[in-house]
């Protein structure tokens, strides 16, 4: 059965049902122009996606999703109280280490703040949890930035339902995000979904097409850019991407039936677990796709089911060193 519908409000601000990711408009290997990425961003708030992830990481230094941001709304003044911006940091992205502590959290909100120039920080995410630092210690800096009001809210990024509970006990928590898909099922079996429901915690889907396999445009290995990120991703070389890619074909007929996309259908079966999906893209055309519903029936459900258990996904999410700061 599906899941209760996710809840509609992140540090006191409604959402849509479907978010917008920012990483896709600030990639190193493709970045797309800025006023190219306020077309997209502007169609996304038109059709109600207007919970907006962004990252102090998400491209260079000097154009990064905040640039991209600040850019948005110094064209779109009028937008400022329509978003719920969250912003990922707390991260070191040559090193990519995670910096929990104090100093760093408040340090990296600073940066943010700076940058954006006036445009408030609904909620602010450590991007992974810090080994070295107590969950506790790091919510502790979080909540005296929220008492300060330089921030709105404290989400979580990449936990388990362990520490979501004892970062919840310090502060309440305005959001949990975690990677979410056909390809990504994890939180629905390591007690994170179950967490953030009974605690009251909206719970955000990262990923929820799975990098890109389950829009249906990549179909071998070789569609993948020479440079583009996904190359060095286990999942998509070959041999794991053709074992991947049959369970984008199966998710392709039942997407059929409905007249819809793979897409839809990927972003529609997240919505049905309970979380609030933020797919990412770099075209209005893929805006309108993405905000578009497909009502999956329990059959449609229970086929989807029977899919995930009967063709295993091959590969890991992310491998390396990155794999083992997921799930802290």
């Amino acid at each position: 059965m599906a899941r209760p519908a996710a809840l509609t409000t992140i540090a006191g601000k409604a959402v849509g049902p479907v978010g917008f990711g920012l990483m896709s408009l600030t990639r190193p290997w493709a970045p797309l122009e800025y006023p190219a990425a306020a077309e997209v961003m502007k169609s996304a708030l038109d059709r109600g996606a207007n919970f907006w992830n962004g990252g102090i990481f998400y491209g260079p230094p000097h154009a990064n999703s905040l640039q991209l941001l600040k850019y948005y709304f110094n064209k779109h003044p009028e937008d400022a109280d329509k978003v719920v911006l969250c912003i990922k940091g707390a991260y070191d992205a040559k090193t990519h280490q995670p910096d929990g502590s104090p100093e760093g959290i408040r340090a990296s909100v600073g940066e943010a703040l700076r940058v954006l120039d006036g445009v408030k920080i609904d909620v602010f995410e450590c991007a992974r949890v810090d080994p070295a630092v107590p969950i506790e210690t790091s919510v502790g800096a979080l909540a005296e930035l929220v008492k300060e009001g330089k921030i709105g809210g404290i989400g979580l990024s990449e936990v388990n339902a362990n520490t979501i509970r004892r970062a919840h006990a310090v502060h309440p928590i305005a959001a949990v995000e975690v990677e979410m898909s056909l390809f990504t099922t994890d939180p629905l079996t390591n007690g994170v979904a179950d967490t953030c429901h009974e605690l009251g915690i909206p719970l955000v889907a990262y990923s929820p097409i799975g990098r890109g396999m389950l829009t249906g445009d990549l179909r071998k290995p070789d569609d993948v850019a020479a440079n583009d990120m996904r190359q060095f991703l286990s999942r998509f070389q070959p041999g794991a991407f053709e074992q991947n890619f049959k369970l984008v074909e199966a998710a392709e007929r039942i997407a059929e039936r409905h007249g819809a996309t793979v897409a839809q259908l990927a972003i529609a079966w997240v919505r049905r677990q309970g979380a609030i999906p933020i797919p990412g893209c770099t075209k209005v055309e893929r805006v309108v796709e993405n905000c578009q519903d497909v009502p999956l029936t329990e059959h449609d459900l229970d086929e989807i089911r029977a899919l995930l258990q009967t063709l295993p996904v091959a590969g890991q999410r992310y491998g390396g060193p990155f794999e083992k700061l997921l799930n802290l």
